[in-house]
């Protein structure tokens, strides 16, 4: 029986340690540094992610067989590089392929090198020369800090006016830290977004069933970009030319590209979409799971999640299996996500629902599981249709009692008009 690490403290890595916990071949799951919600199937170790001396050596220490790289920090700063030097089992992008996550610049270059088909853009570290470049665009336009920005780093001005402001606070005012010291200025593309997820290793492609997220904080696609309000899928009415499009155009050229610039990718390669009336471009890639994609994909998977990524990792026939239900789910978030929010509000009634729910930003204080973080709760649910798994994950919603939470009420609605 195997040990699995997952590394991660949110949703994502709840739903990981909840599909690793159903595996035949797993012993014991641990999540560092985890969270209060993950107990009932991980044991929790506090040791933080960017810490890699100790996780490496309480991986050596526990007979880990397989880490598992939740968020993008980590891949980032080289987590496995660092593991594959002192030969542990670890899944996941090396430092220079996590490039087409940490560097948004990075990404824009390789799919105008390799023709893979994304929005018009330029890339600048000098305020001026960029603004100068924002005073010949059309609005609305796309501003995205070039580094890691917890999935923030987006800004959508409407008129040039916001435009400008919004430049300035993300070049000069350190709106987003150092991730914002370089901007990508790309144009605005209208359409549906969509995410298609899949194993890569090399030139091996394995996709995954595609969601839909929802990145504004409000109903409507109002309010700031967040990190994901809620996902569904199957995303029906996208239809399977447009997954195929996808695959073709952008999912395998890029594994190849990623080859021919000496960093062959190995792990999950995350592709955002907007499916257009002239085509599919890409809006972004990330180099793990989307969350909350992942508790969607993971209420989906019907394949031993151990099993399966041993069998990638060395080089097996893998066959992914997914059930035929509709599945969806609902972030709640602290009131003032995507800015300021206050923590440590009891959260009650989680005994009382029926459904799944993972936990994104939970602690415990007192005996009480209270809020620690922007989007604190993922309730899911599944159905034979997306109709029927929205009106339980709403009804479910309302079992938790929490002063400081809101939620959008119009996830998946999309989903319903075909």
């Amino acid at each position: 029986m195997a040990n699995v690490l997952v590394i991660g403290s949110g949703g994502r890595e709840h739903a990981l340690a909840w599909k690793f916990k159903q595996s035949r071949a797993v012993k014991t799951v641990f999540v560092a540094p985890g969270n209060a919600g993950m107990i009932d199937v991980a044991t929790v170790v506090p040791i933080a992610v960017e810490n890699f001396l100790e996780l490496a050596n309480f991986v050596k220490e526990n007979n880990i067989d397989l880490t598992f790289v939740g968020p993008e920090i980590p891949l980032s700063l080289g987590i496995v590089d660092y593991f594959n030097e002192q030969g542990l089992t670890i899944f996941g992008p090396n430092k220079k392929a996590a490039l087409l996550e940490s560097s948004k610049s990075f990404a824009k270059d390789m799919m105008s090198k390799y023709n893979i088909p994304t929005a018009t853009y330029e890339s600048f570290d000098d305020y001026d020369k960029a603004l100068d470049y924002l005073k010949s665009q059309r609005m609305p336009i796309v501003l995205k800090a070039d580094g890691l920005a917890a999935g923030k780093g987006v800004i959508i001005p409407q008129t040039m006016e916001e435009a400008e402001i919004a430049l300035k606070e993300m070049m000069c005012d350190n709106l987003f830290a150092s991730a914002g010291s370089k901007v990508v200025i790309e144009e605005y593309l209208e359409g549906e977004e969509f995410s298609l997820m899949a194993f890569v290793s090399g030139e091996r492609v394995i996709p995954m069933p595609i969601a839909q997220d929802h990145k504004r904080a409000f109903d409507g696609d109002q309010g700031g970009n967040t990190g994901g309000m809620g996902a569904y899928s199957p995303v029906i009415h996208l239809g399977q030319a447009v997954v195929d499009e996808a695959l073709k155009k952008v999912m395998h050229p890029m594994a190849g590209a990623m080859i021919a610039e000496g960093c062959s990718f190995e792990g999950i390669l995350y592709g955002g979409f907007m499916s257009m009336i002239d085509g599919v471009k890409t809006i972004e890639f990330n180099v793990r799971f989307g969350d909350p994609e992942t508790q969607i994909l993971m209420l989906k998977l019907e394949s031993d999640l151990y099993e399966l990524i041993m069998d990638f990792i060395n080089g097996k026939e893998v066959v992914v299996e997914w059930n035929k239900l509709a599945a969806i789910g609902v972030v709640l978030a602290a009131i003032g996500y995507p800015d300021e929010y206050e923590k440590g509000i009891a959260i009650n009634g989680l005994e009382n629902c029926s459904t799944t729910v993972f936990h994104m930003g939970t602690t415990e204080f007192d005996g009480k599981i209270v809020t620690n973080g922007g989007r604190v709760l993922f309730v899911t649910a599944t159905s034979d249709t997306l109709e029927q798994a929205r009106e339980i994950v709403y009804k479910d919603i309302n079992n938790i009692k929490c002063d400081d939470l809101f939620w959008r009420k119009d996830i998946g609605q999309k989903g319903l008009k075909f």
